[in-house]
């Protein structure tokens, strides 16, 4: 099957803390923090949205990849926050690296799960022949009303992958989706925060759908747990993401470097794309990695990757996750709040 050619991340340096929130709420932000396994999460400014992040990503991409920007021949931009309504981010993008106008290009969306789902959309293009080589992105600057419980969570940031078959770091053995029809989260059309169902987003919802996409890809790749290095889920928080991973008989070793939320948040369709950069930053040849992604609405995708020996060769070529998720500026309630829109001037 197709492979990994070349990833990048990018992730906003402003950061708020959850206390800093608790405080303007009156909550205990001990209890929240411990319970969600969240201490901080990122902040786009006010000129930073999806298409910057999406861009800053794809071209570190295309940095490890060393391949002619006019040799992808599709771009897709998973995300639940693209800055138009109509208007695509992936136009931009692939105007931004230069891979116009040769090219096919879309906007995806399915919540957290846009980013994987544009994944699986490239790796069936590249396996079909029908392109040489394709971008899928998962980025998202994603919403929290006032208030709301979103807001220990919700936050800002995404990965790219270019997607081919030759010179690949990666490749993909196998991939199973788990999909059903599950209102847990949604938002309408011109409404500026999503609504959700509270407790209902976990068990009958993350869960379910995370469980099943885990142990379907399992049961089709006749593997178990231990038979690999790496394993990454979606992240709403750090607290479902240990719990999903320790039930399915996953080690801290092995989860670990795929737990960014108590420092990111919630990327929301950059969550597991971004979760991957880190694994990979990490990763030797040989290694093999299990990914599960989970979008509400609802649906996981789930992917096995094995890691080859290419992949010392790009490490350097662009900066770690790490070393982007490192620069921090902590801002206060109110920066946070001018940034995101949510003080409007009458």
């Amino acid at each position: 099957m197709a492979g990994i050619v070349g990833y990048g991340a990018s992730v906003p340096s402003y950061r708020i803390k959850v206390e800093e929130i608790a405080k303007v709420w009156g909550d205990n932000a001990d209890s929240i923090s411990n319970g969600l396994i969240v201490n901080e999460k990122s902040v786009p400014s006010s000129d930073e949205d999806t298409a910057t992040i999406a861009v800053t990503a794809a071209r570190y991409a295309l940095a490890r990849s060393q391949i002619n920007p006019q040799d992808i021949e599709a771009v897709y931009v998973g995300s639940e926050s693209h800055p138009y309504a109509v208007k695509p981010t992936a136009t931009i993008v692939a105007e931004a690296i230069g891979a116009t106008p040769d090219m096919t290009a879309a906007d995806l969306e399915f919540a957290c799960k846009a980013g994987t789902a544009g994944i699986q959309a490239t790796m069936g293009l590249v396996d079909s022949g029908m392109i040489k080589y394709g971008l899928a992105i998962g980025a998202d600057t994603s919403q929290g009303a006032p208030g709301d419980a979103l807001e220990y969570t919700a936050s800002a940031g995404g990965a790219a992958y270019i997607i081919g078959n030759k010179n690949t770091i990666a490749d993909f053995g196998t991939t199973y989706s788990f999909t059903t029809d599950t209102p847990d989260f949604y938002r309408r059309e011109g409404q500026p925060f999503p609504s959700h169902g509270g407790r209902f987003t976990g068990d009958p919802a993350y869960f379910k759908h995370v469980f099943g996409a885990a142990k379907g890809l399992l049961e089709k790749t006749d593997s178990k747990a231990e038979d690999y290095d790496y394993a990454l889920f979606h992240q709403p928080n750090g607290k479902f993401y240990i719990r999903v991973a320790k039930k399915l008989g996953f080690t801290q070793e092995q989860y670990k470097d795929g737990l960014l939320a108590p420092n990111v948040g919630n990327t929301y369709s950059g969550a597991v794309p971004l979760a991957l950069s880190n694994v990979l930053d990490k990763a030797e040849p040989g290694d093999k990695i299990f990914i599960v992604s989970y979008g509400s609405g609802a649906g996981s995708d789930g992917f096995t990757l094995t890691v080859n020996d290419r992949i010392e060769e790009v490490k350097s070529l662009a900066p770690t996750t790490e070393e982007i998720i490192s620069k921090k500026i902590y801002v206060d309630y109110a920066v946070y709040a001018k940034f995101k829109g949510k003080l409007r001037m009458v």
